[in-house]
């Protein structure tokens, strides 16, 4: 007695049908992670930059030379935004958040160019003997980066930034003997406020 074995075969088109599905799927994932608010905002990292800021801000205070002064700043924007990329870094693998497609990559995205802007006119001040205008420079374009980066991310990033442009606008209109009190209220007490907020409402 013979037995037949019936083969089964894709149908006609079968494949390009599977080939859509997986398409659409694709496409279904790409637009939630856009639609996803970027959560790997660092909080604790933020009390960190705070503390650092503070710390900073004593020693500068305590600095005669306008030079030293700021070499006091450029190494602490050196050392806080260290810290705060190894916690971002920290967070966004422990919630599983790429750094470098979706959310996470526009977050980068919108606040990288202020802090490159902010470099490029320190540079340009310090060369033209022009120095009091760089703590309201550099609070309104650290603002402005976090408003625009906070877009993509949880409602109290972009609130923070336009706290610190607040700030930075009242600084650009203050007295000398006042900077360092402006950037330690900025860089040191708005990242420590809103840094301790986002670490217990966002998961650190």
């Amino acid at each position: 007695m013979q037995r037949t074995h019936r083969i089964l075969r894709h149908p006609p088109g079968s494949r390009a049908i599977d080939r859509a599905a997986m398409e659409n799927l694709r496409y279904i994932r790409e637009t939630m992670d856009r639609s996803r608010p970027f959560t790997g905002v660092p909080g604790w990292g933020g009390v960190a930059m705070g503390a650092t800021a503070l710390i900073a801000a004593w020693i500068a205070s305590h600095q005669t030379s306008e030079v030293v002064w700021m070499g006091v700043w450029f190494a602490e924007a050196v050392v806080a935004l260290s810290l705060g990329a190894a916690a971002m870094v920290l967070k966004a693998r422990r919630f599983r958040v790429s750094l470098l497609r979706g959310p996470g990559r526009r977050f980068l995205l919108g606040l990288g160019p202020s802090i490159l802007t902010g470099a490029i006119l320190t540079v340009a001040l310090y060369q033209a003997g022009d120095l009091e205008l760089l703590p309201g420079m550099w609070l309104l374009l650290y603002g402005a980066g976090v408003v625009t980066a906070g877009a993509s991310s949880v409602r109290v990033v972009p609130f923070m930034g336009l706290c610190f442009m607040i700030l930075g606008a009242a600084a650009c209109f203050t007295p000398a003997a006042w900077f360092n009190e402006c950037m330690a209220l900025g860089f040191g007490g708005l990242h420590l406020v809103f840094g301790i907020l986002i670490a217990r409402r966002y998961g650190g």
